[in-house]
């Protein structure tokens, strides 16, 4: 009787843990995968990757330059749907440049944060993908001289929102933060704006969306440190940024 007790008992358990197992599997598989890119630029570790542990709609991996161009082979990208490019990086080779390219015509969502506006100086066709130039030095473009592009640390200032209806600011009014300004940097005309500001230290779009290739592309401005991370607004924005970009708005 024991043993047959036992045996009922342990066959039991076996289905509930499966059960379990399942529905955490299956939970899983309903979240956007989501590989973080940093380096570069310092920043506060802790509380930006706190914006994606607070996340329920998503999982996520980490990588850092130098090593970060790796997970733009085949292989590595099967492991993510939405890349965040939160880094700083002056070099990219022509190898890491194609992967690039191809993983975004594949369909891979970019969602670009803050300073990594300024990834890839010489590479022309980032500014392309992400739909703006910002210049780390003074330049001629096209005949037309360019200044460098500047920044403001430590500015207050109010955020408009360009398109309410767009599933990345949807539910969002406009509010105030306390964030890096960027400003004399190009935007793309094609570029659809989501974020503007009247703030004088900006430039006036500071938010927007654009496609490339098969990928949706979103790049936010702001994202400075903890003053944004912990802002309600950015971090709604971020995680609608995150599912719009993944086809799941």
């Amino acid at each position: 009787m024991k043993s047959n007790f036992s045996h009922r008992l342990s066959v039991g358990l076996r289905i509930v843990l499966l059960a379990a197992a399942t529905v955490v599997a299956a939970q899983a598989a309903d979240k956007t995968r989501v590989l973080v890119i940093t380096g570069g630029h310092d920043f506060e570790t802790n509380q930006f990757f706190q914006l994606f542990q607070d996340n329920p709609g998503i999982t996520f991996l980490k990588a850092t330059h130098p090593d970060a161009h790796a997970w733009l082979k085949p292989d590595q990208a099967a492991q993510y749907d939405v890349l965040v490019c939160y880094d700083m990086w002056p070099n990219i080779s022509e190898e890491a440049k194609a992967d690039f390219v191809a993983r975004l015509k594949d369909g891979k969502g970019l969602v670009s944060l803050h300073h990594a506006i300024a990834d890839y100086p010489k590479w022309d066709e980032y500014a392309n993908i992400i739909g703006a130039k910002y210049y780390l030095e003074k330049q001629v473009v096209n005949g037309v001289e360019k200044a460098r592009s500047i920044y403001q640390h430590d500015v207050k200032f109010k955020v408009q929102i360009a398109d309410p209806a767009h599933p990345v600011t949807r539910g969002v009014q406009d509010f105030e933060i306390h964030d890096e300004t960027y400003n004399l940097f190009d935007v793309q005309p094609t570029n659809r704006p989501l974020l503007k500001t009247s703030e004088p230290t900006s430039g006036p779009v500071i938010g927007w969306t654009k496609e490339y290739g098969k990928a949706r592309v979103v790049y936010l401005q702001l994202g400075h440190d903890h003053f944004a991370y912990e802002n309600p607004n950015y971090r709604r924005l971020v995680a609608q940024a995150i599912a719009w970009a993944a086809k799941r708005d």
